[in-house]
């Protein structure tokens, strides 16, 4: 039986088209997914994100969050020195594997807060409370199942926060990029971070699973246009970012996913997967593909054929906003940007460029 979201309801009673992702019953889209995608390019559109798991650590001294975060994560948590600042990160295997990507906040030093994928979320916890046993066994690893989280994108997605939530104003207007603060509402405490996975800016907001709805209604009454995971995956390869279990899993490393500057091997500081990174020669690159011919669309698992060998499409999709088709593919690294190569799209060989993601942010176009 499939999972379900706090919101599932009102998603069904919202007339949305309802599919399963990574084992949870969640909206594909309310009508027209093109008409939700430019709504966030060019409003304001909202997202039910309550199928991602917020995982809160708190310990102090020797068993604090960020002893273990230090060797946990590939990016470097010392980075992270001010209440409320966040950082991406990718967990990794022994070998050097993505486990998963997330965000991670400071929010005091004994307390630390993880946003996971849902997919991976189980298997994270796992891995987390497998390394605090070894290295911070007083650590407190906990599940945060009682809440939800709605993820509000668009130019206009600021100040229609601001308008449906009295105070959020005066508690965030100042807050930076990857930063988050609490808001007393008249729905609780909501921790509200500026983040998102659209490429456009935005509040991700955390709520009481009791009250999300409640909130949804607000932030629809506000404006905000319902949009589902359809909208959400056009928007996020517009952006340029990683899918967890299509542009990368546990067998490849970050520096084949487009994210080694995710990952910090430049200080003494020992994390899972290091060793396995530094001896690793890297073969392979994640980058950006534009469709040059027409008569086909770029889709996952289509072969590229390159005068260096052969690569593979990870995402593809037909970018409302360029009106092209676009994707991210594994290359072999000595494919340069600029280059064309061809896409195995059915029984012909399609003709693309070689380009630098993200395509497009905060709503232009940046790669033609």
């Amino acid at each position: 039986m499939l999972k379900v979201t706090p919101l599932n309801a009102v998603h069904r009673a919202a007339g949305a088209r309802m599919v399963d992702f990574g084992g949870f019953d969640m909206p594909v889209n309310y009508g027209s997914q093109i008409d939700e995608h430019h709504a966030v390019r060019r409003d304001a559109g909202m997202f039910d994100v309550s199928h991602m798991r917020v995982v809160d650590l708190q310990g102090e001294g020797a068993d604090s969050p960020r002893a273990l975060l230090r060797f946990a994560l590939a990016n470097n948590v010392d980075k992270l020195t001010v209440p409320g600042k966040a950082l991406y990160s990718c967990m990794l295997r022994d070998d050097g594997g993505v486990i998963d990507d997330l965000i991670v906040y400071f929010l005091r030093d004994d307390f630390f807060r993880l946003v996971v994928n849902a997919g991976t979320a189980d298997k994270d916890v796992a891995w987390l409370k497998a390394l605090a046993a070894q290295r911070t066994p007083r650590l407190s690893i906990t599940s945060r199942d009682d809440l939800a989280m709605i993820a509000v994108q668009g130019p206009a997605a600021r100040e229609k926060v601001w308008r449906a939530i009295p105070g959020a104003d005066e508690a965030t207007r100042a807050l930076k990029p990857f930063s988050a603060a609490t808001v007393r509402s008249e729905w609780g405490e909501l921790f509200i971070a500026r983040t998102g996975y659209t490429g456009e800016d935005g509040f991700e907001i955390v709520v009481a699973a009791s009250k999300v709805a409640d909130l949804w209604n607000a932030l629809r009454a506000a404006g905000v246009a319902p949009c589902g995971l359809g909208a959400r995956d056009t928007l996020r390869l517009e952006a340029g970012m990683n899918l967890y279990g299509q542009d990368m899993d546990e067998t490849v490393s970050p520096l084949e996913s487009g994210l080694a500057w995710t990952v910090d091997l430049a200080s003494e500081r020992d994390f899972s997967g290091k060793r396995a990174l530094a001896g690793q020669p890297v073969s392979r690159n994640l980058t950006g593909l534009l469709l040059v011919d027409s008569g086909g669309v770029l889709r996952a698992h289509q072969v590229v054929h390159t005068a260096h060998g052969e690569g593979e499409i990870t995402s593809g999709t037909f970018s409302p906003t360029m009106k092209q088709s676009i994707a991210l593919a594994r290359l072999p690294v000595d494919v340069p940007v600029g280059d064309i190569v061809h896409v195995q799209v059915r029984d012909r060989q399609l003709a693309a460029r070689v380009v630098k993601p993200p395509f497009v942010r905060n709503g232009k176009v940046i790669t033609t």
